[in-house]
């Protein structure tokens, strides 16, 4: 019972540690990049426009998973483009984070 208790908490941890954190100065790209270029369909407050929301109300049921195969393959049969070419599965997975754990600003 431990050993499997064990086992299933490192599968937990596992997606989190495939992917390294972007360094800060990336960090700062990415987070420009969220507000301007997915903000251009998203909304600028990435409150809806050409494409849904993109707020933690929004995504709530949204599986981290699912939003990550979202970014980096897009959606067919609507304007969302794959990301895979332009960034990383880093990049992708430190984005999506940040969508579901949206920093609180000062």
């Amino acid at each position: 019972m431990r050993n499997r208790t064990r086992r299933l908490f490192l599968l937990a941890l596992l997606p989190g540690l495939l992917y390294a954190a972007p360094s800060t100065t990336r960090q700062a790209e990415l987070r420009n990049l969220l507000y301007q270029d997915c903000g251009a369909c998203h909304g600028i407050r990435l409150t809806g426009g050409l494409g849904p929301a993109l707020t933690v109300d929004a995504l709530q049921g949204k599986s981290r998973e699912f939003l990550i195969n979202t970014v980096r393959n897009g959606r067919s049969g609507t304007p969302m483009p794959p990301w895979k070419p332009e960034l990383s599965d880093a990049d992708i997975a430190w984005l999506v984070d940040l969508l579901l754990n949206p920093e609180k600003k000062p």
